[in-house]
């Protein structure tokens, strides 16, 4: 299954590439830690380079991190990051739901300058 993706792995360095393939291949959100754990198998690495691995991916618009869980997922679907990503996550069964919205950053700028 070949996916063309608008955003290109191939800058990436091994280890963020493997961090990334973590991530495609979770069923759910990650914290750092699991996917550190899932990366002990070939040749360890410290937490800070999956931190700075996680972050280059964010920068890259190839994960997002979700804040309220502390957990990062890889971005499905290439999007224009101007438009906010937005997250459904199942309370039971932890499953994610990305969808992009051009109106949530503006109702969340709204509500942001309200409060």
């Amino acid at each position: 299954m070949a996916h063309t993706h608008h955003h290109s792995l191939d800058d990436l360095n091994e280890t963020q590439k493997r961090v990334h393939r973590i991530l495609c291949s979770a069923q759910n959100p990650l914290s750092a830690y699991e996917v550190l754990d899932k990366m002990r198998g070939k040749g360890a690495v410290t937490p800070p380079t999956v931190y700075r691995s996680l972050d280059k991916l964010i920068e890259k618009g190839l994960a997002h991190r979700l804040e309220s869980l502390n957990a990062y997922v890889a971005c499905k679907h290439p999007h224009d990051h101007q438009d906010m990503a937005a997250f459904a996550i199942c309370e039971s069964c932890g499953l994610v739901k990305e969808f992009t919205d051009p109106h949530i950053s503006e109702r969340l700028s709204h509500w942001s300058d309200d409060h």
